[in-house]
């Protein structure tokens, strides 16, 4: 009797303990150069800034970045299915610009989007839209669709939305590397404080 009590007590102490090995909330980014640290020094990079935020707001959350230099909304939703595996809580949607910078069929970019946030909410995570806006020499009906499209997507499938990640720098070309496209390792706190006040309650809830 006096072992069953012990092996009683042992197993509700365990029970009852935090493990070291619970699993924490995993916040997927996928994303594009924008995200990817193109041109800058590894670990200076937006989403880096994100991971060190998380820990300094004591949130039990870890990022994957999935982000690759060049990549399309087509590219993004073929990666997709594969990173879900993992079962984020949330998933941010950082891709566009490539579509837009290469005047990809708008139509196309929102499908593509549409279908990665429903299979993102398939897979039960929330999901965060990140918005981009393109250079005014693109032509100011494609421009001003292409903004259009975020806040479009957002609403019609009631997510959260950063309605345009460069703001605050966009017009500050000191903020910009030499192509006049990646910001600058000084930029990327912006980026990052653009993302976090719509990621925060996602990870709350």
């Amino acid at each position: 009797m006096r072992r069953l009590i012990v092996v009683l007590t042992a197993l509700v102490s365990a029970l009852a303990a935090p493990s070291a090995y619970s699993a924490s909330k995993t916040v997927l980014v996928l994303g594009d150069s924008l995200s990817a640290e193109y041109g800058l020094v590894r670990g200076s990079g937006w989403v880096t800034l994100l991971q060190a935020r998380l820990q300094a707001e004591h949130i039990d959350a870890v990022v994957q970045n999935a982000s690759i230099s060049g990549e399309t909304t087509s590219g993004g939703l073929t990666r997709l299915p594969q990173l879900l595996l993992a079962h984020p809580a949330v998933v941010v949607i950082e891709l566009g610009a490539n579509d837009g910078l290469r005047g990809l069929s708008l139509g196309a970019a929102e499908s593509n989007i549409q279908t990665m946030i429903a299979e993102a909410q398939q897979a039960h995570a929330k999901v965060l839209l990140v918005g981009m806006q393109l250079p005014p020499n693109y032509g100011p009906d494609y421009t001003k669709k292409f903004a259009a499209m975020y806040g479009k997507l957002a609403r019609d499938n009631k997510v959260a939305l950063v309605p345009f990640l460069m703001a605050g720098i966009a017009d500050k070309p000191e903020m910009f590397q030499s192509d006049h496209l990646h910001p600058v390792a000084a930029a990327e706190t912006a980026l990052m404080n653009n993302v976090w006040p719509q990621l925060k309650p996602l990870l709350a809830r």
